[in-house]
Parts: structure tokens; C-alpha cells; sequence
């Protein structure tokens, strides 16, 4: 790809390393950003560095923050009696944007994968502990992973690291999705659909 300038080609370069976009995206982008008045791209600019520079991560929960508490974990409107442990941040932003969840979360920050050298060390897995044993409020803690052998294998190691506190663990029901066709459900999915049937209301 030619480029009119090295300015342009050193911008579509570093906006070419961002996830889903390639080179021809890029120069778009640049070429967007090189039209716009010149205050608008420093806004943009300014934004980026500021967020990447003072962003944090709740010490509570592992969430991206702009505090030392993130603002679920500080709200007095969430269920403190619930616990949901996902992933990452993506997954807490998917859940939300659902309106159906009022407790909180914990961050693992990955789930163990021997494949790819992630083991239970890697994880926010002693955190987890710690909050068990500090908020004894907690009576129901939720495995929100992946369906996945990596997210089945870290659920099935924070069940046992779980059990001794004695309290409600439970999983993201896995099944069909609404407006599904069973004859084209893979096996794994209908089977567990079969298993975790529910009452018909």
C-alpha cells in the first residue's frame, strides 16, 4: 500500500495493531481524523492518553475503574448477597447491558489453560478466597464462564476451592437460544439442554 506521507503511514500502522482492523480500515480512519478540525482530533488524542493513563482496577472485584472501588462495587442499590465470577471486563459489560443482574462480580482476569501456560496462580483466584472469608454476606456465588474446556476446567476448580465456605454455587443456565432450531444445535448443547430441563410454566 502507498501512502502520501510518512505521517499518514506511521498512523495507519499503530491504528492497524487494533483488534479487527486492518490496513485499509486504518487509512480510513486516519484520513477521517486528518479531515476533522484539528481540536476534535486532540480531544480524541487526549481522551486515549487519559484513559490509559489513569484507568485503574477495582481492588475489590478486578473491574476497570477510575477509583480504588469500581462504582458497582460502591453502589448501595447491588445485591452484596450475590456473587457472579466471570472472565474479564467484557463479560461484567455483556451481563449489565442485560438489566437482569443487581448483585456483584469478581474478575479472574483469564481462565486456566494449560495449553497456553495459565494455571490457578495466574488468576484473581486468591482474591476470590479473601472475599469469601471478609464478606460473610455472600451466600450465592455464580459461575458465569465460558462453555468452554478451559472455562468448565476453571469451574470445576473454583467449586472445590468454593465448597468449604459452605455457600449456594451456581452456573449460567446453557441450552438452546430463543428462536433456535433444535436440528441445528450441535450435540453438547442440546444434551445439556436435556439435562438442565425446567419446569414448564
Amino acid at each position: 500500500m502507498n501512502f502520501p506521507s510518512k505521517l499518514i503511514e506511521e498512523a495507519v500502522i499503530e491504528i492497524s495493531k487494533l483488534p479487527g482492523i486492518g490496513k485499509k480500515s486504518a487509512l480510513r480512519l486516519a484520513l477521517h481524523l486528518l479531515k476533522r478540525d484539528e481540536t476534535q482530533t486532540q480531544l480524541l488524542a487526549d481522551a486515549l492518553i487519559t484513559m490509559r493513563t489513569k484507568t485503574t482496577f477495582c481492588r475489590k472485584c478486578h473491574n476497570i475503574s477510575d477509583a480504588e472501588l469500581c462504582l458497582i462495587c460502591t453502589s448501595p442499590r447491588r445485591d452484596a448477597s450475590v456473587l457472579c465470577i466471570v472472565e474479564d471486563t467484557r463479560d461484567v459489560l455483556a451481563i449489565e447491558n442485560t438489566a437482569q443482574y443487581r448483585g456483584l462480580y469478581h474478575i479472574l482476569g483469564g481462565i486456566i489453560s494449560p495449553l497456553m501456560g495459565i494455571g490457578p496462580n495466574d488468576l484473581n483466584i486468591e482474591s476470590l478466597i479473601n472475599r469469601m472469608e471478609q464478606e460473610p454476606e455472600i451466600q450465592e456465588v455464580i459461575l458465569a464462564l465460558s462453555p468452554t474446556m478451559e472455562g468448565d476446567t476453571t469451574a470445576f476448580y473454583l467449586q472445590k476451592k468454593l465448597k468449604p465456605f459452605n455457600k449456594k454455587i451456581s452456573t449460567i443456565a446453557r441450552g438452546i437460544p430463543i428462536g433456535g432450531d433444535l436440528e441445528y444445535a450441535d450435540e453438547v448443547t442440546l444434551g445439556r439442554s436435556i439435562l438442565s430441563r425446567i419446569a414448564y410454566e
